[in-house]
């Protein structure tokens, strides 16, 4: 009887993380994951990694370039910077971005008249190892009400931003934007969650 009850109580624990980490984001610190969170090694990438997404992202131009398209807002604008956010904070947000930049260049290499795919082969094997990476730092949500105003603050704003994006703007937009904030997230955003602390 007594197994029987653990092993309902267990389950009911697991139900209640899953609950927990498919809700809202918390507008206070939480506790972390407890994984192990090694982001040293994206302080700097390679010479060879940054030719890489150079190539990726001359051709995105390039490709660009070639269309019609009229993007009328910025989808990260001049005032992303992490170093405006708590310092738990700014993996969440790193995670966010990097989720879209691989959803659109995805997207943009599996058109079947692409261009793109050989050369966006290697940066999004890379994005998504950075992307795994970033998740084991990312703190834990705690449990939630799922009805309630949206949380206020900077991050919130960030990722409802983000998020709405992906409804609203078109692919050729999306694809425009993210291509001209790639750098800024390698070479910047990335280097500052790496830094942690030192980020300042």
């Amino acid at each position: 009887m007594a197994a029987s009850t653990n092993l309902i109580l267990l389950t009911l624990g697991v139900m209640a993380l899953a609950s927990a980490r498919a809700g809202p984001l918390p507008t206070t610190q939480p506790s972390t994951t407890g994984k192990a969170c090694h982001m040293d090694r994206f302080k700097s990438l390679s010479p060879r990694e940054l030719q890489a997404f150079k190539r990726a992202r001359d051709a995105l131009e390039e490709s660009l370039s070639l269309k019609n398209h009229k993007c009328t807002s910025r989808l990260f604008p001049r005032a992303w910077d992490l170093r405006q956010l708590q310092l738990w904070e700014r993996p969440v947000a790193l995670e966010a971005e990097l989720a879209l930049t691989r959803k659109v260049l995805e997207a943009a290499a599996a058109k079947e008249d692409s261009a793109l795919s050989d050369v966006l082969d290697q940066p999004l094997r890379m994005l998504q190892h950075i992307h795994t990476q970033i998740r084991a730092c990312l703190p834990a949500r705690p449990a939630q009400p799922m009805a309630g105003p949206r949380p206020r603050g900077r991050l919130p704003h960030w990722l409802h931003r983000l998020q709405e994006a992906s409804k609203k703007e078109t692919p050729d937009c999306l694809e425009a934007s993210v291509t001209f904030n790639l750098f800024r997230l390698l070479t910047w955003d990335l280097k500052c969650v790496a830094s942690g602390a030192l980020c300042v």
